[in-house]
């Protein structure tokens, strides 16, 4: 129990902070005339871009992470749009929901994309009345990950019928390019060397793995 008492009392210090905040901000409308059902909404967030799928009538169902049905069965609050705190602790706790928020919710003030995925994915959308029920028959709490399940596998899977993300694969690409890197390399090598000459206790059968580590580095790169 201890995680999740961590987890309240963490979520309950910040919420007022961010409540305040957020009734400062410019409330934006948006023109629901411009989407149809089934469109797939794309907005960008401070670090990556979260996508929905738009029910019409101002609804939009999309996979945000949520720590509030870990800490409680209150339909009321369950209800109340996802504030970044319960966003984080959500992505922490590997727990999210896919609901149903209106248009402001979902988009919190930023340009709104429609469809844009059209033009990258290579499979050809269904039609509008079919993804969106897709969409419908995923709503509830899902088990969340940042690089195998989040809000674009969702709308990937409802709109083309794949379950894949553009974000994750750029991220464990730059994070690849990163690690395999002939400097990455270089520092595990000087690295190992230090350990090597400054402690004395490693023995042979801890000195191997170290040397291997950074020749396994230098031969992706």
């Amino acid at each position: 129990m201890f995680p999740l008492q961590f987890l309240s009392l963490f979520y309950i210090a910040m919420a007022t902070d961010f409540e305040d905040k957020k009734k400062k901000q410019q409330v934006v409308q948006y023109d629901i005339s411009m989407y149809n059902r089934g469109d797939l909404l794309e907005v960008p967030r401070t670090l990556f871009t979260h996508f929905g799928i738009y029910l019409g009538n101002n609804r939009v169902a999309h996979l945000i992470p949520d720590i509030m049905p870990v800490l409680t069965t209150d339909k009321n609050a369950l209800e109340k749009m996802v504030t970044n705190n319960r966003l984080i602790l959500g992505v922490i706790a590997k727990r999210a929901s896919v609901r149903v928020d209106s248009l402001e919710d979902f988009a919190y003030g930023a340009e709104i994309l429609v469809n844009h995925m059209d033009k990258v994915c290579s499979r050809s959308p269904f039609e509008g009345e079919e993804v969106a029920k897709r969409a419908e028959k995923l709503l509830g709490s899902v088990v969340y990950s940042l690089l195998w399940y989040n809000c674009e596998h969702y709308v990937m899977y409802c709109r083309y019928g794949t379950s894949m993300s553009f974000q994750t694969y750029q991220f464990c690409k730059a994070v690849r390019k990163i690690a395999c890197s002939k400097t990455s390399s270089l520092l595990s090598f000087l690295l190992c060397l230090f350990i090597m000459f400054y402690m004395e206790s490693v023995s042979i059968f801890g000195i191997l793995p170290m040397l291997i580590i950074p020749f396994i580095i230098w031969m992706a790169s």
